[in-house]
């Protein structure tokens, strides 16, 4: 059964662009050109994933992510021509699934939304939901414990809860901010260089190179982000 993909942008020549690159691949496509359209399409058409450009008339792309987020769970990527890392992060702060830049290639565009799409079906094998496996690692959520070629490691309670959020968001890019918030909570006093000390150590705990990452890629500017399960290379 193809995927139903709802494109969300007010340039039609965009959305004629996607919807060609889409159809050719199989997809499904619904398309709305304002934000209060596509609030309405998402919760009565019931898409597997939205492209939502931020920049929309009336109802800003963030304020539809936020109210269809408030209904339904849905992947989104934002789609935009804004390339300031504060943009970027602000999307990815709201906790959309991935972001992406104008102009882009369509062969590009495809590739993320089959990714995500793909990540967000469940990558985990463990049937039971009790682990998550990517790559050789192997996270086992109700012993709290890590696995590498199986073998255990040891980590302190910060660096599990740390994995902990990488491998339960592979290919998502996780601000320092967001890493702050939710692995030392909202009353921690401290600065972001916190959570680069404790990546450092997290990537020698499981033999990461940060140079040419398996598991951890440092996405300059903005944080950090786990490699998806497919991607995450063996050792």
């Amino acid at each position: 059964m193809s995927k139903k993909v709802l494109i969300v942008d007010d340039e039609a020549s965009i959305v004629e662009l996607i919807d060609f690159a889409l159809r050719k691949e199989g997809f499904e496509t619904l398309a709305a050109y304002d934000g209060r359209s596509a609030i309405n399409k998402a919760l009565s058409e019931k898409p597997d994933l939205i492209l939502l450009d931020l920049m929309l008339p009336e109802i800003s792309g963030y304020d539809v992510f936020r109210s269809i987020r408030k209904e339904m769970v849905v992947p989104i990527v934002m789609v935009t021509a804004k390339v300031e890392i504060v943009d970027r992060v602000v999307g990815l702060e709201l906790g959309a699934d991935d972001y992406i830049t104008k102009p882009f290639s369509p062969r590009e565009l495809v590739a993320r939304v089959k990714a995500v799409l793909r990540r967000c079906s469940g990558s985990n094998p463990d049937p039971k939901g009790n682990e998550i496996c990517i790559g050789d690692l192997r996270l086992d959520l109700r012993r709290r414990t890590v696995w590498r070629k199986d073998h255990p490691l040891d980590f302190t309670r910060k660096e599990y809860e740390l994995l902990l959020m990488f491998m339960s968001n592979p290919g998502i890019v996780l601000t320092r901010e967001v890493l702050l918030e939710k692995v030392w909570g909202y009353d921690y006093v401290g600065d972001t260089r916190t959570v680069d000390v404790h990546v450092a150590r997290l990537r020698q705990r499981i033999g990461d190179d940060p140079v040419e990452p398996k598991y951890i890629v440092t996405v300059r500017g903005i944080g950090y982000k786990m490699k998806e399960p497919d991607m995450a290379g063996t050792a």
